[in-house]
């Protein structure tokens, strides 16, 4: 059994837009094309997304969907993120609120490509390939001598997790635009809807 945990408290400072960056519409807002994919692909006992401070409108939008919405600090992914899986057991699906091209098939794909027996699972995109889509990261992580990028999807056995420093994470490179495409800048965003 495993729950979807959507991170959804970020500032969206990097975009440069007066609202929140997980409203922004793309045929609908970003935040419901992942809570969408979660919640059709079948994998999960429940959908749950992280807000803060820093997202009020998106908590509200969600709570009207009937999502049920966590309050985290909004200090920072790590923080946040470790305190969430205090409160929670089993295995979690955390994902980015802002993929907007993720869906319910590429879901079940990597539910099935992790090994339970890793207590932090990591899916990574190569850079090579996130900038053959358009797209650029500064965060980048070697696995494997490639170079890579974090795709903001993680599947985490949160009863082994008491605190997130003492954790190896294992790596999984899948070069897939549904969990590459992430909105960052303006710039992705317009690249979303030119595409």
């Amino acid at each position: 059994i495993m729950i979807g945990l959507v991170m959804a408290g970020g500032k969206g400072t990097r975009m440069d837009i007066s609202n929140e960056k997980l409203l922004l519409e793309y045929k609908k807002p970003v935040i419901f094309h992942v809570i969408d994919a979660l919640k059709n692909s079948h994998c999960f006992s429940k959908v749950i997304a992280a807000t803060s401070q820093n997202s009020p409108d998106t908590k509200q939008a969600l709570e009207q969907r009937g999502i049920e919405t966590l309050t985290t600090s909004g200090s920072g992914y790590t923080s946040d993120l470790n305190f969430l899986l205090q409160s929670m057991d089993g295995f979690v699906f955390v994902v980015s609120g802002d993929l907007p091209l993720l869906d319910e098939k590429i879901i079940q794909d990597i539910t099935e490509k992790f090994n339970s027996e890793s207590v932090w699972t990591s899916f990574l995109v190569s850079k090579k390939f996130l900038n053959s889509l358009g797209l650029e990261s500064s965060l980048l992580v070697n696995s494997d001598n490639i170079e890579c990028t974090y795709t903001g999807i993680s599947i985490i056995n949160a009863n082994k997790i008491k605190n997130l420093n003492s954790v190896k994470e294992n790596y999984i490179i899948l070069d897939d635009k549904r969990i590459a495409f992430n909105l960052n800048t303006r710039k992705d965003y317009e690249l979303l809807n030119s595409s």
